[in-house]
């Protein structure tokens, strides 16, 4: 079982440095990007800009990190934020006179290792459906998987037989 970082149990609405994987970066993908007031130490309400992250609790997005995603996905403009990954990793910063830790975001597009697809995945046939159905095309699953041309035939040819085999049922 993992441990619990004391900032966890402070600030548990926000994350931080503390959901890092032990001294690695996150790769995380942008749901929306907003403005809202949220409540900070003291009862004080303060408007902040949030990221709402897949999967993770929602990022305070100040002016640093704004600015290396508009570097990085060449977009000044939220909307164009959206659906795109970054990669997240514990810094230090001055406040106040004292160094604090603090995420910032790596001044590149995430490298996303896609899985292999082979005729031996699990998720094999469900694909090969998507193309029979011609709901998906062989770019449209390089998007989600590595697919060799060798796999790419296989895929084909198994998808090009469950149409006709889909074809003689309805006859």
């Amino acid at each position: 079982m993992g441990k619990t970082h004391w900032k966890q149990l402070k600030d548990p609405n926000f994350i931080g440095t503390w959901a890092l994987p032990e001294g690695n970066d996150l790769i995380v993908k942008i749901e929306k990007v907003v403005r809202e007031i949220i409540t900070v130490q003291g009862g004080k309400k303060e408007p902040v800009t949030l990221c709402y992250l897949k999967g993770q609790k929602p990022l305070i997005l100040n002016s640093t990190n704004q600015r290396t995603i508009t570097n990085i996905y060449n977009s000044p403009y939220v909307e164009d934020w959206i659906g795109k990954d970054i990669k997240l990793f514990a810094s230090t910063t001055r406040l106040k006179g004292e160094n604090v830790e603090c995420l910032r975001i790596r001044q590149e597009v995430p490298a996303i290792e896609l899985p292999e697809l082979t005729e031996k995945h699990n998720s094999f046939e469900k694909c090969a459906k998507a193309l029979s159905s011609g709901n998906y095309t062989t770019d449209d699953l390089r998007k989600k998987y590595l697919i060799t041309d060798e796999v790419e035939k296989q895929l084909i040819a198994f998808a090009t037989d469950l149409k006709q085999a889909e074809e003689n049922e309805q006859k």
